[in-house]
Parts: C-alpha cells; sequence; structure tokens
C-alpha cells in the first residue's frame, strides 16, 4: 500500500514530462520595466489633511528604508496621497510596505506604496491550519495536508502552465481531475472499496456537472469577461487562451473540491450503517443512507450559497442600491455568472448524494454475493 501511495505521487511528474510548458519557448515572459521592492516606514515627517477634488484627503510624507531590492538600504522618501485617490492608507512608523520603483521620463527616480506585505500574517496563520489539522486529524489529517500539498503541486505545475501554454482550459481540468481526485482520496481516506465508490461517484457526478455547465454558459452566452483580470489576461496572453473555456475550466476544479466532501462523507455512511446493522437489505441500506445524505445537501448547498454571496458581498451591495429591476440587474455577465456558477455546483452536489450512494451499496452487495 505504501509503494502504490509513492507511485500515485510520480504521477505529476509524468505529467509534466508529457506536457511541458512552452510559455517560455514563445517569449511570452517579458521582463518588466518597473521594480518591485520592499521597504519598511521609519518616519512620518509631515501628516496632515488637504483639499482634494472638493472632499478632504489624507496626506504624508514618509520616510522609508529599503529591505529588499537592487537599492537595499537606501533611505526613500514618498508623498502619500499627494494625488486624488477614493481611498488613501494612513502609514504609520514599523508598518512594512511593496513599493514600485520607476522613473520618469527624464530619467527621476519615482516611488509609490504598492500595498502592505502581508506574507508574515499568512505565514502565522498557515502555521496555525497544521498544527489543528495535525493534533485533531492526527495521521488522517497528515495524509490530507499531503494531499493537498499534491493538489497545488499539480494546479502550479501542470494546470496553470498547461493553460498558459495555450492548451484547452477544460481538457486541461479534466486530466488534472482525472489524476487529483484519485491520488488526493486514497491518500486521505485510504485504499479501500468505501473509497473508490466515492472516487467513481465524484468522477460521475463530475461529468454531469461539466455537461450543464457547458449548455448553461452557452445558452446564457457568457464570455468569460466579466472580470478585469479576464481582459488583462487576453491582452497579456495575446489571446491564446480561451476564456470561455478558462471560466467552465474554473467551474470543474471550484466543484471538484466540494464533491471530495459529499461523495466520501455519503459512502462512509452507506459503510458504517452496515457495519453496525449487518443485516439490512441493500434497498433498506440505500434508504437510510439517502436519509442521512438529504441532511448533507441541505447543509452545504446553502453553505455554498453563503460562501459565494460572502465573497461577491460588494458588488451585490452594488446592484441593491441600483434603481434597476432585479430582472436587468441579474442580466449582468458578472452576476450571471456566479449565479450559474452556483447553480451547476449545487447540482452537481445534489447528484453526487445518490450516485454515491447506489454506488456504494451495489459495491457492498457484490463484496456480499462474493
Amino acid at each position: 500500500m505504501n509503494r502504490l501511495r509513492f507511485l500515485l505521487l510520480l504521477i505529476p511528474f509524468a505529467l509534466l514530462f508529457l506536457f511541458p510548458s512552452s510559455a517560455k519557448a514563445q517569449g511570452l515572459l517579458v521582463p518588466p520595466k518597473e521594480e518591485t521592492i520592499e521597504a519598511v516606514i521609519t518616519t512620518v515627517k509631515n501628516e496632515k489633511t488637504i483639499q482634494m477634488d472638493g472632499k478632504e484627503q489624507l496626506q504624508q510624507t514618509l520616510q522609508l528604508l529599503v529591505t529588499d531590492g537592487s537599492i537595499k538600504g537606501k533611505n526613500i522618501t514618498i508623498e502619500n496621497g499627494a494625488m486624488p485617490m477614493s481611498n488613501v492608507q494612513k502609514y504609520k512608523v514599523g508598518d512594512k510596505v511593496i513599493i514600485t520603483a520607476t522613473k520618469d521620463f527624464s530619467g527621476k527616480d519615482i516611488y509609490f506604496i504598492q500595498d502592505y506585505i502581508r506574507r508574515d500574517s499568512l505565514y502565522w496563520l498557515f502555521l496555525l491550519f497544521l498544527i489543528v489539522a495535525v493534533v485533531i486529524g492526527l495521521r488522517r489529517g497528515m495524509l490530507a495536508l499531503v494531499g493537498m500539498a499534491f493538489s497545488f503541486l499539480i494546479i502550479f505545475t501542470f494546470i496553470l502552465p498547461q493553460i498558459s501554454a495555450g492548451r484547452d482550459p477544460i481538457f486541461i481540468a479534466i486530466l488534472a481531475s482525472i489524476v487529483i481526485v484519485p491520488v488526493t482520496f486514497f491518500l486521505s481516506h485510504g485504499i479501500n472499496r468505501k473509497t473508490v465508490s466515492a472516487i467513481i461517484g465524484t468522477f460521475i457526478a463530475l461529468i454531469i456537472t461539466g455537461i450543464i455547465a457547458s449548455i448553461f454558459v452557452e445558452a446564457a452566452r457568457l464570455t468569460g469577461f466579466s472580470s478585469e483580470e479576464a481582459g488583462f489576461l487576453q491582452n497579456e496572453m495575446h489571446g491564446q487562451i480561451n476564456i470561455r473555456g478558462l471560466l467552465l475550466a474554473g467551474i470543474i476544479v471550484s466543484v471538484l473540491g466540494i464533491l471530495d466532501d459529499i461523495a466520501v462523507s455519503q459512502a462512509s455512511v452507506v459503510y458504517q450503517l452496515k457495519n453496525l446493522s449487518p443485516n439490512l437489505d441493500h434497498r433498506e441500506l440505500f434508504l437510510r443512507a439517502m436519509d442521512v445524505g438529504r441532511d448533507h445537501i441541505a447543509s452545504v448547498v446553502n453553505t455554498l450559497v453563503l460562501v459565494y454571496t460572502g465573497a461577491a458581498m460588494p458588488l451585490l451591495l452594488l446592484f441593491i442600491n441600483s434603481p434597476r429591476p432585479f430582472g436587468q440587474v441579474i442580466n449582468h455577465e458578472v452576476i450571471a455568472e456566479e449565479i450559474i456558477r452556483t447553480l451547476v455546483a449545487s447540482i452537481g452536489l445534489i447528484l453526487a448524494v445518490p450516485i454515491t450512494t447506489l454506488l456504494s451499496t451495489f459495491l457492498l452487495k457484490v463484496k456480499t454475493k462474493k
């Protein structure tokens, strides 16, 4: 079994060999014209409120020490809030920030603050996540972390490079799913009939979800350009990426993560019921497992809607205050895309419950006959 898990981990490297990225070969990586450096604010020389375009705006004169980059160790001065801005950050001594360094037409150095440095807090939060997963999940928690690392490996070394190289996003997403699902499922839940049931149920539900997503993305005439990032990507990659295919690939990958929870949980219910009541016939076993599955459906679908709503809260607030009628509001592509994404994912989740339950019951029936 350990040898099998080792072989599963070798799959991504085989994919990289079969599908090498050609982004560099095509000359798509253009060196930046400006440099991004890091600095820490050492002094707030001046701070006042000024009138800018008819409203009050904060203005600060900051002195910073560059901590990383080609001019590391140099002291620089930046005027924060010198131009009209909708939201001027108030910086204080000790703040670590990212600076964009460039030059004007005369060759004079220009610096402006791009953002805060947040990675320290992210590292601490990730460490807390690891501790909680290992302490509570024990061995299975550790294996789940290995599976998570494997998924990230596939995403950043296979999915993203292949799509960047111009290959079909849908094909790449499906191919990656075929690799991610069995490897992560077997690592997290062991090599057994329960996991096999969950894997098959996930694939069937994923195929149905992909078909439904394709139909309604086409029916709604979604282009995939509802976000600014899609437009930037299209320009940066010179139009070689299928943006609509990228939208479908994103739906497939996002549904894949949720199906993991549904399929494994439902398969576990079936096998636990059978262990507790060996005399249950398979029809009764299916019906009782479906009772539990319906509760799972109700909670997960509601959670899914709330997650998408929380992620799009600023956008929803803009539209809720719009004088336009509801029918026109949901007609905007950015809203329609989220609605289709949520409903398609919900349909996939709901279908995964009876599919996985039926498969688990069938495999138990075959085992009983043998």
